[in-house]
């Protein structure tokens, strides 16, 4: 093979290049793009929701209301000893024993309703010292969730436990570490409208119905056959 041969193999190579560079560019110029420029109903070919995007999510799309949290409910069905396994976690920086000597975090024995940042001798991070308050069900749960999103600025490692059953557990085990244990907050009442339903019953009670409809009667009676039969009271 002499040079002749690998002249025509390069100038293949080259002249494909160049075809493509070709292409590419000769696209751009056929094809407007609108990288630099702001999206509107007029430069885009296909559909777009505009008020899902002002709103950062789908305008058809319902908020989601979370109601409170039964710590009555959760705490009485929590298990001592799945909460007391969880534990094993953090015995590394914390002990559980009654009088036992703080570690890298303070002692936990009694930590449930106890103040917060109040073991003696222990240093805080100024995260916990300008925390206030004491440690109880709702506030140990959200710590527990996430401790540098509750606290900010906290010493704590820990990420966190995102199970709330695991949540429930340890915080029924670190309430067990007492003589004179925190009473647990009671259930819920399970006939309570929560806020949706009660704001739903208050928009449909503010409608007024029209004048002049010959069926209003029937309607009544077909609403009044329709309602729930009222909830029984507790005992019943």
């Amino acid at each position: 093979m002499g040079d002749l041969f690998f002249n025509k193999i390069a100038g293949v190579i080259i002249g494909g290049i160049l075809a493509i560079l070709a292409i590419t560019e000769l696209g751009h110029m056929l094809v407007k793009s609108h990288a630099a420029e702001e999206l509107t109903a007029e430069n885009t070919a296909y559909p777009v929701d505009w008020a899902a995007l002002e709103s950062g999510g789908s305008a058809s799309q319902e908020a989601v209301v979370e109601g409170p949290t039964d710590y009555g409910l959760l705490l009485a069905s929590a298990d001592i000893g799945a909460g007391e396994r969880v534990a094993r976690r953090c015995q590394s920086c914390h002990n559980f024993e009654n009088g036992g000597a703080d570690g890298t975090g303070p002692h936990l024995w009694g930590v449930v309703g106890r103040a917060v940042a109040s073991a003696a001798g222990f240093s805080y991070s100024e995260a916990l010292n300008s925390l206030g308050g004491d440690w109880g069900y709702a506030e140990l749960d959200g710590y527990l969730e996430r401790p540098s999103a509750y606290a900010p600025g906290t010493a704590m490692t820990f990420a966190g436990l995102r199970d709330e059953g695991q949540r429930m557990d340890l915080i029924a085990y670190l309430r067990s570490l007492s003589d004179t244990p925190m009473a647990l907050p009671d259930p819920l009442p399970a006939d309570a409208p929560d806020a949706v339903e009660a704001a739903m019953t208050d928009t449909m009670d503010a409608v007024e119905m029209p004048a002049a409809q010959d069926a209003t009667e029937p309607m009544e009676t077909a609403i009044d056959e329709a309602a729930p039969a009222e909830l029984p009271t507790d005992g019943q």
